[in-house]
């Protein structure tokens, strides 16, 4: 690195001292955003869709603003913006590792978020390996294994820890492999339940198998420490993370990876590229995150990360934990006082969860209830099988969704019953008030119905204003 001086000290120091009106520990963009009512009327958006994408931090959007203005090219730049711009890449590089707390010889890659990680890893692993998934995991997790020279054993979805462990042994034992590959969630999409990821991979690493995690649930919501759960790997997108710019990390053990091929062919992957003399072209490849991060990385998008990582981290993820847990502790209650409600649950509703809930309201259908909750109250939830078909499917059962006025939507297998759910999550941005009006909402659906008329609108629930 050139003797420029590094960009941290005036950039990292842009943090705003703003903060929100209201309880939430951290202040984030849109907070104060006021969105239209079919009524007529303007409120104050109720986001809670958080699981989804995190509306962005304050802090993220402010250090990313004081940096724009000096954006350049990243690595082989002789200027003093490509310089500042690498090192300030790199250094976001760093911010990762130590929010990770990841192990001497751990690499961290910059990626586009937890589906290109995961796929990512998918195309390093070594011909011949087996993978092993719960049915419960979010497609990200679920389908990048399914490849030629890998093959897959899902596992049929467990109802207790004890019974997760206890299927992972049982499979292991029974299915050898040269090379074997447990990927696990730390929090589900659907349900915010925890697993027993600590357990999981002592299990798998007893058996001589690997184990990646999917923290896409889970770092938003808890400290993650690579070296204390011991896994092999972790992925996590940035813009569950609080950080816009379409970032995610593959972070974890180096081996595999600087034995495979390449993610992309490409300039910054080649360390060199020479003509032969029978016409072809021979490439070394570069070792370490360069070998995968080919092309112009997106440094904004790293930087965002890196500042939220920050953030939480300075927050203290005590803090945000048990203000968490008072959340779901009131969301929890005051859903449980409407009979007609069923939350939706794996391992029984005393597990242990991160602020994100999926339910069923009897004799509602479920796109039509969120759709009444966004055109009559300013609430944005989330309806539908949450790119987790097979995990909703076992916790719906047989319970087809009701029929509605707007009509239900289209089964995603033929001959199949509609099936469809609401999720309802939340984080460190979210004040009380927002999930009071959410309990509010709820009771008045349930007790007095849809106030207005809904249609379906390209396979959505829409508010009917055609009067």
């Amino acid at each position: 690195m050139s003797a420029h001086p590094s960009p941290a000290a005036a950039l990292v120091s842009s943090r705003s001292a703003r903060h929100l009106p209201t309880c939430a520990p951290l202040a984030v963009l849109g907070h104060d955003v006021q969105v239209p009512l079919v009524s007529g009327e303007k409120v104050t958006y109720a986001a809670l869709d958080y699981a989804a994408s995190s509306p962005a931090l304050q802090r993220v959007w402010d250090d990313v603003a004081a940096y724009a203005p000096y954006y350049g090219s990243v690595h082989r730049g002789a200027g003093y913006l490509s310089q500042l711009s690498t090192d300030l890449f790199e250094q976001s590089r760093r911010t990762v590792e130590e929010f990770l707390d990841l192990r001497e010889g751990d690499q961290v890659v910059f990626t586009r978020a937890t589906t290109d990680s995961l796929n990512l890893l998918a195309g390093a692993l070594p011909a011949g390996t087996r993978v092993f998934a719960f049915e419960t995991e979010h497609h990200a997790s679920l389908l990048p294994w399914r490849r030629d020279g890998l093959t897959v054993s899902y596992l049929r979805a467990p109802r207790s820890h004890a019974e997760a462990v206890a299927a992972l042994d049982a499979a292991l034992a029974e299915q050898p492999a040269e090379h074997r590959l447990f990927c696990v969630t730390g929090a589900s999409n659907v349900t915010g339940e925890l697993w027993p990821v600590a357990e999981l991979t002592e299990v798998a690493h007893r058996h001589g198998a690997r184990v990646v995690l999917d923290a896409a649930q889970l770092a938003p919501h808890h400290r993650v420490s690579v070296r204390e759960l011991d896994v092999d790997w972790i992925a996590f997108s940035g813009h569950k993370l609080y950080a816009p710019f379409g970032a995610g990390v593959l972070a974890g053990r180096s081996d595999w990876l600087d034995a495979a091929e390449p993610y992309l062919a490409g300039g910054g992957a080649s360390r060199t590229v020479a003509r032969e003399l029978d016409g072809s072209v021979a490439v070394e490849w570069q070792t370490g995150p360069a070998r995968h991060e080919a092309g112009s990385p997106n440094v904004i998008g790293a930087y965002a990360v890196a500042s939220a990582c920050r953030a939480l981290t300075e927050a203290g993820f005590d803090v945000l934990e048990a203000r968490e847990q008072h959340l779901i502790e009131r969301l929890k209650a005051g859903l449980a006082e409407v009979p007609e409600v069923r939350v939706l649950s794996l391992f029984g509703e005393d597990a242990a969860r991160v602020g994100v809930l999926s339910f069923v309201v009897q004799g509602w259908n479920s796109s039509h209830f969120s759709a009444a909750l966004s055109a009559e109250y300013g609430i944005g939830v989330r309806d539908g099988l949450f790119c987790a078909h097979p995990l909703v499917r076992t916790l719906l059962g047989g319970e087809e969704a009701a029929p509605s006025e707007c009509g239900a939507p289209e089964p995603s297998l033929p001959g199949e019953r509609s099936l469809n759910a609401i999720r309802v999550s939340f984080g460190a941005g979210t004040p009380d008030e927002h999930l009071e009006r959410f309990l509010a909402a709820v009771r008045e659906l349930v007790s007095d119905g849809a106030a207005w008329t809904y249609r379906n609108e390209g396979g959505r629930c829409v508010a009917d204003t055609r009067r």
